[in-house]
């Protein structure tokens, strides 16, 4: 009876030959892969664009880049960290693309007032103002101060530095700050 690190050998053995084929071009090798990451490709995406038909439809887009992309996967870079690289990539070009005029849902803690009314109005204007931040800054804040997503992560997914993603994530907030102040909210 194989022992639980045998095991775990031939699971990481049968992985890697998957994705050595992925990378020759095997359709069911990318089948393969896709079953295994579809999901968490799904999650990180939907963390960006806050919205699942979205994340849905970016999830595929990926998928697609991906399999379009399979001579450049280098297998001993892990192929998670790449997915979610061509993952951001799509979210951010979403991002980018969408009309300014549509909402972004951004779930924020209620603010202490006398009036639920009020409240809702804070939350509104705080979403519009991240609506506003441009495409890059939303997403590293979306993910660093919403998500609260590890610094690293963030650097891996968007192909930056962690200090990049620090730089990122403050000019966002200085961002918000001035364009809630112009509204006249004090944060």
């Amino acid at each position: 009876m194989p022992d639980a690190a045998s095991t775990v050998v031939n699971q990481t053995r049968q992985s890697d030959e998957v994705l050595d084929r992925f990378r020759q071009g095997d359709v069911d090798a990318f089948e393969v892969v896709f079953r295994e990451h579809q999901r968490i490709v799904y999650s990180w995406i939907l963390r960006i664009v806050r919205d699942p038909p979205t994340a849905e439809d970016l999830t595929v887009e990926t998928f697609w880049r991906i399999y379009r992309a399979h001579a450049r996967f280098d297998p001993a870079r892990g192929f998670a960290p790449w997915a979610r690289r061509v993952a951001t990539r799509a979210a951010l070009d979403y991002l980018r693309t969408r009309r300014r005029e549509t909402e972004l849902t951004v779930e924020t803690p209620a603010v202490a007032g006398p009036e639920p009314g009020i409240r809702a109005e804070m939350r509104s204007r705080i979403a519009q103002a991240m609506a506003r931040l441009p495409a890059p800054l939303r997403v590293a804040a979306l993910l660093a101060l919403i998500e609260e997503q590890p610094h690293r992560q963030i650097a891996d997914a968007l192909g930056i530095s962690v200090a990049a993603v620090k730089v990122r994530v403050f000019r966002a907030m200085r961002f918000l700050r001035k364009d809630l102040e112009r509204q006249g909210i004090r944060p």
